[in-house]
């Protein structure tokens, strides 16, 4: 086995693409693990927003996440009928499309790619932050650390869905161990403490108040609490990637993944008002996150708060892991459709569609490397994407409801609409209070993409005018081409290609560009081993044309006189024989000149439907 397989696998026949289909327990890790790991940094997002609040600011934090929770529900609900309805993944793009129409399915399209590449970003910044928040000395090590952990992620999900899924299961299933055991710990020492518990390790103490809560500042809180909500979308986005029963095991993954994400959201946020436990500034010194000082003030600083930091770090980072799932299965939804560029849909060696995996890892690493890999910077530009798809996605399924009335239709109705209205007005509250911090860019970045998308489809629907036929094959001018093969000098590779140039028309070129620095007597070698020995056998002899170049240009007059050809004889098909030489290691590739390839990259952007390429490679 090479390292290559080793790293990322044996190539995958498609005929084992059953054998990748997953059930819900392995669906947690791959589907799951944006959500339950917003759980990290959401409640954080709020709470560094009442820092100026001092300890006031925590008797905020509870009816905040109890409205997130709510919200969660509703949104909960409303995918369980998208499943429901479409089997082989029903994500927001196909759901706006098929309902809503083209443009709202665009919008979609635009907003879940951005949030998916935010997700990635976010999750390993988020991530690192918190071994930061455990060993302060890596801190000015934060944006290597997470382009190493990008990377090691690239390598594990090039693996395929099931191994990945096996990759994560472990840290995953910690991670929700570690925090249900520090809420249900704490839970109870605050019931036994009447409410107020004593912390094992005392968090930092909270500033004294330098401002008064304002309903605009309550309502920036409410924007920065709901990035826990982002990632929920993913199990729609992936139900064809269970096994059957396939829409009861997405729906069970689903449930298990709000579930968890409601105790989560719940435990964290009452746990910090008995334990005044708040925010600390991400890019200062000392700075800790919620959950280290939550895990400190619980169970002290023991293993089970490295074991606890460490699952965490390892959640965070591989949360990412929910955009490397559902990113290409988006990207391959909309390259169908003729709005992104076809190769999109190109399957890999282990049955992923790859080249999602690669522009995801891409634009990710440049946000990484632009924001410096801090999570604070990156939030504001967070959950847009996600609550604009939200939005449409339910209201696409209300007009689903319209139009394919059924049974309990109405109720139907009334959930997807109550879900669309939620998220609606969520969405509007997120983009105003976070507009100046950098949601602009967001709402940039959305039409651009749009556009792009626009304009691909533009170009793919005309190529298919372009190209289109309806009629038989074409019988007139079926003359055989002049042929024209570019001679440095006689050599094999010359040699190979006249001789499948004869075989291709009687009347064939070579053409020499004479640069004026070797007088080489061409024309007398070509008189005795071509000229003479061809007319000899009584062929037709191909004719030698010397092109003076006393500027040693080489490429200019041969394409200058091919192009002059195909002019002189409008009626023939002019085909240009291009020998090269092919070596046999990469590393020679430089000890040689690449004129085959600039020549045949000129006559394709320069030529016309009656100049045809082909290439004649000799092997070393």
């Amino acid at each position: 086995m090479s390292l290559f397989d080793l790293l990322a696998g044996k190539p995958l026949a498609t005929s084992e693409e059953r054998a990748e289909h997953i059930g819900p327990i392995a669906g947690i890790p791959i589907f799951g693990l944006d959500a339950l790991s917003s759980a990290a940094y959401g409640p954080e997002a709020a709470l560094t927003l009442l820092i100026p609040l001092g300890l006031a600011g925590l008797a905020y934090i509870i009816p905040v996440s109890l409205a997130i929770i709510l919200l969660l529900t509703i949104v909960y609900f409303s995918y369980r009928q998208t499943i429901d309805c479409y089997p082989h993944g029903g994500g927001s793009f196909t759901v706006a499309s098929e309902n809503l129409g083209a443009n709202a399915g665009l919008l979609a399209a635009a907003a879940l790619m951005i949030d998916y590449i935010l997700n990635v970003a976010v999750g390993i910044s988020a991530g690192v932050g918190a071994l930061v928040s455990a060993f302060p000395s890596l801190q000015p090590h934060t944006l290597a650390l997470c382009l190493l952990i990008l990377t090691i992620l690239t390598v594990v999900n090039t693996r395929g869905v099931r191994d990945t899924g096996k990759a994560f299961l472990i840290p995953t299933y910690l991670f929700i161990a570690t925090l249900l055991v520090v809420i249900v710990v704490g839970c109870v020492r605050t019931v036994l403490a009447h409410g107020h518990p004593i912390p094992v390790i005392a968090p930092p103490t909270l500033p004294k108040a330098a401002l008064l809560l304002t309903p605009w500042l309550l309502l920036k809180v409410f924007a920065s609490g709901c990035t826990a909500m982002t990632g929920v979308e993913a199990v729609s986005n992936g139900v064809g990637a269970f096994r059957e029963p396939t829409q009861p095991n997405a729906k069970r993954t689903l449930t298990i993944i709000i579930a968890l994400l409601a105790v989560f959201l719940g435990g964290i946020a009452v746990l910090c008002r008995a334990y005044n436990i708040g925010a600390t500034d991400p890019s200062g010194a000392g700075y800790q996150s919620i959950l280290s000082q939550l895990i400190c003030a619980v169970l002290g600083r023991g293993w089970f708060y490295y074991v606890g930091i460490g699952s965490i770090l390892l959640v965070l980072a591989l949360s990412a892991n929910t955009s490397f799932a559902d990113f290409p299965r988006l990207t391959r939804a909309i390259a169908q459709n003729n709005y992104l560029p076809h190769v999109f849909l190109i399957r890999g060696r282990r049955l992923l569609y790859s080249y999602g995996i690669y522009a995801l890892v891409g634009f990710s690493a440049i946000l990484l490397i632009i924001f410096g890999g801090i999570t604070d910077r990156l939030i504001p530009l967070f959950a847009i994407g996600a609550f604009l798809a939200f939005t449409l996605s339910q209201a696409g399924m209300v007009m689903h409801w319209l139009r394919k009335p059924g049974p309990r239709s109405m109720h139907r109705i009334l959930i997807n609409g109550i879900g669309a209205f939620a998220t609606g007005v969520t969405l509007i509250v997120v983009l105003v209070t976070k507009f100046a911090e950098g949601a602009w860019i967001t709402t940039l970045l959305i039409p651009a993409l749009i556009f792009l998308m626009i304009a691909v489809r533009r170009h793919y629907d005309g190529v298919a005018r372009a190209i289109h036929l309806d009629r038989p094959i074409r019988l007139d001018s079926l003359n055989r081409p002049l042929v024209v093969v570019p001679i440095d000098r006689w050599s094999r590779i010359t040699e190979k290609g006249l001789r499948f140039a004869m075989k291709l028309s009687d009347q064939v070129e070579g053409v020499h560009v004479d640069t004026m620095e070797e007088h080489n007597s061409l024309e007398q070698i070509w008189k005795r081993d071509v000229a003479d020995p061809i007319a000899q056998a009584g062929l037709p002899v191909p004719r030698l044309v010397n092109l003076p170049s006393p500027y040693r240009f080489v490429l200019m007059p041969l394409v200058e006189y091919i192009l002059q050809l195909e002019k002189q004889y409008p009626d023939r098909q002019i085909t240009v024989l291009v020998p090269e030489l092919v070596v046999k290691h990469w590393w020679q590739t430089p000890l040689h000149n690449q004129r085959a390839e600039f020549l045949k990259l000129l006559l394709l952007m320069r030529g016309n439907q009656r100049i045809s390429v082909i290439n004649i490679p000799w092997y070393l």
